[in-house]
């Protein structure tokens, strides 16, 4: 395996510290109502999340900023994170978006090659989502596009079974069996997500951004997301 690989892997590593598994994007109040209380439901509400938003909204424009990365323009790294994050329909994700960018950026920022990915130049942009110092240390350890962008989906996913595995309770098996299913399906979600132009990009997830809406005034909660 190439360095690149192992830089990837701690990207998307469950123990970067970036405060990934205290948000629940929603979830939280899905399992309270009753959306979500089984595999079965976690399976759909996952794949539409998968299929309506990762593939239409998040991975295009990941892709787009490590382009932008690559042919260093400051304009479109900053104007692509900056609609990636008005796209977040709530309060709530608007603030985890901005949250996770700060911390990735600061973890980017102690390690030793900090100062060759001149993360000042691309700034205030990587404060406004995670993906754009994702692109950018993509860039800089020079992984592949589709490593990047299959990392980043499999980290998403992992992240939000995770959450539920917790929440319903679920049983490390039925997690690790909506894992396995939709893990299937990721390199269809990341074909899907680079054939889409500049014009198509949104997310259509209305029940998410519903159950966050909620789950920003739910009385009695444990993620902050």
């Amino acid at each position: 395996m190439s360095l690149a690989f192992y830089r990837l892997q701690q990207l998307i590593s469950p123990g970067l510290p970036i405060g990934a598994f205290t948000y629940s994007q929603g979830m939280e109040w899905a399992v309270e109502c009753g959306w979500v209380g089984n595999a079965e439901q976690l399976h759909d509400w996952l794949d539409s999340c998968l299929q309506d938003s990762l593939a239409t909204l998040e991975l295009p424009i990941l892709k787009r900023l490590r382009h932008a990365c690559d042919d260093n323009d400051e304009d479109a790294f900053r104007a692509w994170s900056e609609y990636l994050l008005a796209s977040r329909e709530t309060h709530e994700l608007r603030q985890e978006e901005c949250q996770r960018a700060r911390a990735l950026t600061t973890v980017l920022a102690k390690l030793p090659d900090s100062e060759r990915m001149n993360l000042a130049l691309w700034q205030p942009a990587l404060h406004n989502t995670q993906l754009a110092p994702l692109a950018l240390a993509c860039h800089h350890w020079c992984v592949p596009m589709g490593e990047m962008l299959r990392g980043q989906a499999w980290s998403w996913l992992e992240n939000m079974v995770t959450v539920t595995v917790k929440l319903v309770p679920l049983g490390q098996s039925d997690g690790q069996r909506v894992l396995y299913q939709l893990g299937g399906v990721l390199d269809e979600v990341v074909e899907k997500a680079c054939g889409y132009d500049d014009d198509d990009l949104g997310a259509s997830t209305v029940s998410a951004a519903i159950a966050s809406s909620l789950h920003e005034t739910q009385y009695c909660r444990l993620f902050r997301s």
